[in-house]
């Protein structure tokens, strides 16, 4: 590829890699980390009533419904709540509006791959701090001595979660800089962090509807924090794109957080899901962690990871590999229905008999 006419600045980058998006024939999908059910009836109608000649005018460029929606909902001010085109859109603009170039970002070294992207393209000094063997979180190589501090929690690929006592901990060690949690897959058993909001002042929750509202084909996340930082990324945002959401993406988001019952319904049959296929998989002799997350981390000491991961695909099932340092036997699976995870199940079974 010829880069005579490239930026300098972006020559040498290495944009994030999506999963698999399949168009030679169906798959059951387990590789993206989609929500298995649809979005709430309440959503489409919404999004069907949105729909029509409106659509010829701009979109609220302050996403004012939507704000209050989620302010409702997670108990603070609507002042507090950023609305963006998906987290990743909201992460990216938080990345420019709170870490300078010579302060060193830290965050873990298995962790969201997008994350070194950022810090990439707007040219800030970086750290990957190796996580425990276990996967869990060194805590104590994140107190202080850093420009600031990003966290998945629960964290992907792994799905292992940090308790609130210990982000509690984090805060406090670095009351000068800005402490960055994605709670991208809190939704299914981690604890939010944005109860600690009044405390922290230094703290932003970056959150997404993609997951656990059944909305990754809408892109909405949102970020809450003081009304300082929230300030910052209007800032940034108002300085790149005005109306980064469109009318139905904004009345889908106001009605799926209104719709509390159908998603505490969708996301314990998840939670569920996952438990029931964590206890199949581990009897047949899979390494399974703990997730708090609507995925699975998993590893089988009979079988490479990539090599799974192959013979998965050529049986119809997508799932996500990792080809990374320490996570390369490791394999990343979404949680589907019921049966498409018995029907995963059943494939593992069969290859790994075979």
């Amino acid at each position: 590829m010829d880069k005579k006419f490239w930026s300098e600045r972006i020559r040498g980058l290495v944009p994030y890699t999506p999963g698999e998006q399949p168009k030679d024939r169906v798959f059951i999908k387990l590789n993206t980390n989609e929500n298995p059910w649809p979005p709430s009836p309440n959503v489409l109608k919404a999004i069907r009533e949105e729909a029509d000649e409106r659509l010829r005018l701009y979109p609220d460029p302050e996403a004012t419904a939507l704000k209050a929606a989620i302010a409702k909902y997670c108990g603070v001010a609507p002042n507090q709540v950023f609305c963006g085109n998906g987290s990743d859109e909201v992460l990216g603009l938080c990345f420019y509006a709170f870490f300078t170039p010579g302060h060193k970002v830290v965050f873990p070294d298995i962790t969201y791959s997008f994350y070194p992207v950022y810090t990439e393209l707007f040219h800030l000094d970086y750290e990957e701090i190796p996580l425990n063997d276990d996967f869990t979180l060194p805590v104590e190589k994140f107190l202080g001595g850093n420009g600031g501090v990003v966290i998945c929690n629960p964290n992907a690929p792994t799905g292992r979660t940090l308790p609130l006592s210990d982000i509690r901990r984090i805060l406090e060690a670095n009351p000068d800089v800005v402490v960055l949690v994605d709670e991208a897959y809190a939704d299914f058993g981690a604890e939010s962090a944005i109860p600690l909001l009044s405390e922290y002042p230094n703290l932003i929750v970056v959150c997404t509807l993609s997951k656990s509202r059944s909305l990754a084909g809408m892109r909405i996340g949102f970020a809450v924090g003081s009304p300082d930082l929230v300030a910052a990324v209007n800032c940034v945002k108002n300085s790149f794109n005005s109306y980064p959401l469109d009318r139905l993406a904004l009345a889908a988001g106001v009605a799926a957080m209104e719709d509390v019952p159908y998603f505490e319904k969708t996301r314990a049959r998840i939670m569920a899901t996952r438990e029931a296929t964590a206890k199949t998989l581990r009897s047949l002799g899979f390494t399974v962690h703990d997730s708090s997350s609507n995925f699975l981390f998993i590893t089988h000491p009979a079988m490479e990871g990539h090599a799974l991961q192959l013979a998965l695909r050529e049986r119809g099932i997508l799932v996500r590999w990792f080809d990374r340092p320490r996570i390369r036997d490791w394999l990343r699976v979404t949680i589907g229905t019921d049966d498409e995870m018995e029907a995963f199940c059943a494939a593992c079974k069969e290859i790994l008999g075979g």
